[in-house]
């Protein structure tokens, strides 16, 4: 275990100095609910790639979270009067807003989260992007025209805002998944409640100080975003809260089955994007100059602290001694250290939990038959290390093959044909994201198909991370259902009226019932 004592390195090191221009000092409120408070436990925030303490946090309180709801529902009311395309404009200006501040939180990610720079500026782009897609959306929320079966009847569709809107991000994606959801939920006409990860508060502060500026600035009410840090406690109140009529939940499957346990008993909604166990497929005939830097970026990117990180990698057997041998060549090449550095391609891991899962999962792999390819240890430095790692020789059916480990292990397997390796996609209870290589049209469309991968996301010739905003992102199965970015995932966060207009001066009853 990493250290935390000594002085706070925002205050101490230079090179942290830029998150002074974020708003971020030594001692942070943590409770943001129309103006800053917080007089919960004060939690630190640790650097992941030395183990140091970067500044604290006070969190929120029950009563403080409660006043937060009761200002963001009192915001909400002027807030969903705003015209559709108005509302855009404000969420455009918060996306400038954000592009304006991208190397300063994406550099904020590196320090708090751990990920290198080109993945932390990448999350801020995330951001921006769907900030894009939800000015346009704006202008265009879709809603239906039916044929009515009476005279002088219209039957149509209409979209509303169904009001406060809660969100609650895991510590790997806090920016890029709140994104996704408050963009589509401000161009919708809601408010949002954020609850971020308890060991990622100063990415929440920053995010909400740039968008409440945004909002004084066009005089709306800043408690249209409100945020509240805080532990279990907090997320707990948040699932069981009637005034908050959709939850969206980022996390583990066991967590995820309680909030979507919880909200359901209320009869809210949620929104849960839970774990992934997912699987990249190589045939015989696939490109191996694509397979090998696909799944390496998958399997080592973030170091293996993605939903969507290839944990399995399964390949015909004609091929599969090549592909393991270049792949261990791979990450011999793969540039470790510390994630500020412009040349790192590999970080550290979150937190000391993390090294602790990697531990166990690789004492596991063995103890049930696997063979240590590459990697395996803990790496001697500060921070929290370990090394990407390659095991082979288990079954497919294994029990740490089919249990998801958020670390950079990448299990191995050997097949006979597509039908085989499917199987062995789908057979885990996660159906996240999964990947084939190959040049088979045939296969290709077998793969798409029902008969094919049933997870979410099914991509061909590309790794399993990586998704683009302008498709519903999500999965199946214990993965959650829910489905966030873009598509139609808009709908999500509003309520369906099936209106019928009358305007005749008779009143014909459906399927011509006569009642007189």
């Amino acid at each position: 275990m990493q250290s935390t004592d000594g002085p706070l390195l925002i205050d101490s090191d230079p090179q942290f100095a830029f998150l002074k221009d974020l708003g971020l000092n030594a001692d942070n409120k943590g409770v943001f609910n129309g103006s800053w408070c917080g007089s919960g436990e004060i939690v630190t925030s640790v650097c992941p790639f030395n183990g140091k303490p970067i500044a604290r946090v006070q969190q929120g309180t029950k009563e403080e979270y409660n006043t937060a709801v009761e200002n963001s529902i009192e915001a909400w009311h002027d807030w969903a009067k705003i015209p559709g395309p108005k509302r855009g404009e404000i969420v455009r200006q918060i996306g400038d807003a954000l592009r304006e501040k991208k190397t300063e939180l994406g550099k904020l990610l590196s320090v708090e989260v751990g990920k290198i720079l080109p993945e932390g500026e990448g999350e801020i782009q995330e951001f921006v992007d769907v900030c894009d897609y939800a000015v346009g959306l704006s202008r265009m929320f879709g809603g239906n025209v039916f044929p009515s079966e009476r005279p002088g009847h219209a039957l149509l569709e209409q979209w509303n805002p169904i009001g406060l809107v809660g969100v609650i991000t895991a510590f790997n994606f806090p920016i890029a998944v709140y994104g996704w959801n408050t963009s589509l939920s401000l161009a919708c006409g809601n408010t949002v409640l954020w609850k971020g990860a308890p060991s990622t508060p100063l990415v929440s502060v920053a995010i909400t100080k740039i968008m409440t500026e945004t909002l004084i600035k066009n005089g709306i009410s800043p408690a249209v975003c409100t945020m509240v840090n805080g532990g279990a406690d907090i997320g707990e109140a948040m699932s069981h809260d009637n005034r908050i009529p959709l939850l969206s939940f980022t996390g583990s499957t066991e967590v995820g089955n309680k909030v979507g346990t919880a909200v359901q008993k209320r009869f809210g909604r949620s929104l849960l994007e839970l774990g992934g166990n997912n699987a990249i497929i190589v045939m015989e005939d696939a490109d191996l100059d694509m397979v090998v830097p696909a799944v390496l970026f998958a399997s080592v990117g973030t170091t293996g602290q993605r939903c969507t990180t290839t944990r399995r990698l399964i390949v015909h057997e004609s091929v599969h001694n090549q592909v393991l041998e270049r792949l261990k060549k791979a990450y011999q090449q793969v540039r470790i250290g510390n994630p500020l550095e412009a040349d790192t391609l590999y970080g550290p891991m979150h937190s000391q939990m993390g090294i602790d899962l990697y531990d166990k999962a690789v004492a596991d792999a063995q103890a049930q038959g696997a063979k240590l390819e590459y990697g395996g240890k803990r790496i001697d430095r500060d921070g929290f290390y370990v090394e990407p790692t390659i095991m082979s020789g288990l079954k497919h059916d294994a029990d740490i093959v089919h249990t998801e480990t958020f670390a950079p292990i990448l299990y191995i397997l050997k097949t006979k044909s597509l039908e085989e390796a499917i199987s062995w996609n789908n057979e885990v209870k996660q159906g996240l994201s999964s990947s084939l290589f190959t040049q088979n049209l045939e296969r290709i469309f077998q793969w798409m198909g029902p008969h094919g991968s049933d997870c979410g996301v099914v991509n061909v010739n590309i790794p399993t991370s990586g998704a683009e905003i302008g498709g519903a992102f999500g999965g199946e199965k214990h993965t959650g259902g829910g489905r966030e970015s873009g598509s139609d995932a808009w709908k999500q966060y509003m309520r369906r009226s099936t209106c019928t207009i009358n305007y005749s001066k008779e009143l014909p009853l459906a399927q011509g019932i006569k009642f007189e």
